[in-house]
């Protein structure tokens, strides 16, 4: 069989591998988040790049998440919530997740241990999924809901990563999602070359909240070195959905001999680029709303009574 997948002793993470070309997942349980996605480069591909910055194990991703939370899952809100305060249908909420500064950040299910609801692997794909129940009232975000996270492994190097949130609950649901990951190519950020299909910055104001207005940013619609571009924003993007003739986001490193394309589809018309102060990755973050959407209800989702919403983006990776 081509494809495989292979439980961790503990079963608190799995590997994804294309036993042919080498490439191969890492998802741990804790979050359903995404830990390696790597492939061998070089001269009789002899060195394995792993292009997530992540943890070293699922143990130090629990005790380390909140320090940039990598790779976390954004749910059931994105990015920041100003106060942990909002109002849903004439009723007001706050909740009690992870604040920075006066702003819950990040939503609720970045610490979530989710169960393995299926396995399958054939000679074109193996796929994973993930599957977890929201139901509790303690973080002031009364709303159940399930959320099930599919990753599968494709023959070329691409990953696709489907999230499917169905309301679980007798009430509307408002709903945003989104992913935190931060990807890496040599030893710093600085020398790769990006380009992303940006539309139109979201403007924030001192608090990282958006003000409510956009300007035109076309700084990377070309590939350029990044340099010492630092960045916090959050873009719209030009195109509904990217498929492989554009990625919506791409970074390369010639020195390294990979590039690194992501395609959302059109659930994810936001993207917000973070740049740390190491310099060692780039947080790039699909997103299905802007920031702090409960409030300013740009993007936000509302979801009826048992209804599910779908949402997808793909990660590939290209020898050079």
């Amino acid at each position: 069989m081509r494809f495989e997948i292979i439980p961790g002793a503990a079963k608190d993470h799995y590997l994804l591998r294309d036993v042919e070309n080498g490439t191969q997942a890492e998802i741990f349980t804790f979050g359903a988040l995404l830990n390696q996605f790597s492939v061998p480069v070089g001269p009789g591909t002899a060195q394995r790049v792993n292009v997530i910055d992540g943890f070293v194990d699922s143990a130090a991703a629990r005790a380390e998440i909140t320090n940039g939370f990598h790779g976390a899952k954004l749910s059931p809100y994105v990015c920041r919530l100003h106060e942990g305060s909002f109002d849903f249908e004439d009723k007001s909420y706050k909740v009690k997740g992870h604040y920075m500064g006066d702003s819950a950040i990040h939503g609720l299910l970045f610490d979530a241990t989710f169960a393995v609801s299926s396995t399958h692997v054939d000679e074109e794909k193996a796929i994973l999924s993930l599957w977890y129940q929201y139901n509790t009232t303690e973080h002031g975000f009364p709303f159940p809901y399930s959320i099930e996270v599919i990753y599968k492994l494709t023959a070329d190097r691409g990953l696709q990563v489907t999230t499917n949130v169905t309301n679980a609950g007798k009430t509307n649901m408002p709903l945003n999602d989104g992913w935190h990951p931060y990807f890496k190519l040599g030893q710093s950020i600085d020398s790769a070359s990006v380009r992303f299909d940006s539309k139109e910055l979201v403007e924030f104001d001192d608090a990282l909240l958006p003000s409510g207005k956009t300007s035109i940013y076309q700084n990377f619609h070309l590939f350029k070195v990044f340099g010492d571009t630092e960045l916090d924003n959050c873009f719209t993007l030009n195109r509904p959905a990217y498929n492989e003739d554009l990625p919506a986001f791409e970074i390369k490193d010639e020195s390294v001999g990979l590039s690194i394309g992501i395609y959302p589809d059109d659930a994810y018309p936001f993207l917000q680029i973070y740049t740390p102060p190491s310099r060692e990755s780039i947080a790039v973050e699909n997103l299905s709303s802007i920031p702090d959407s409960f409030n300013n209800k740009t993007g936000l989702i509302t979801l009826k009574p048992g209804e599910s919403r779908v949402f997808n983006t793909t990660y590939k990776l290209t020898l050079l």
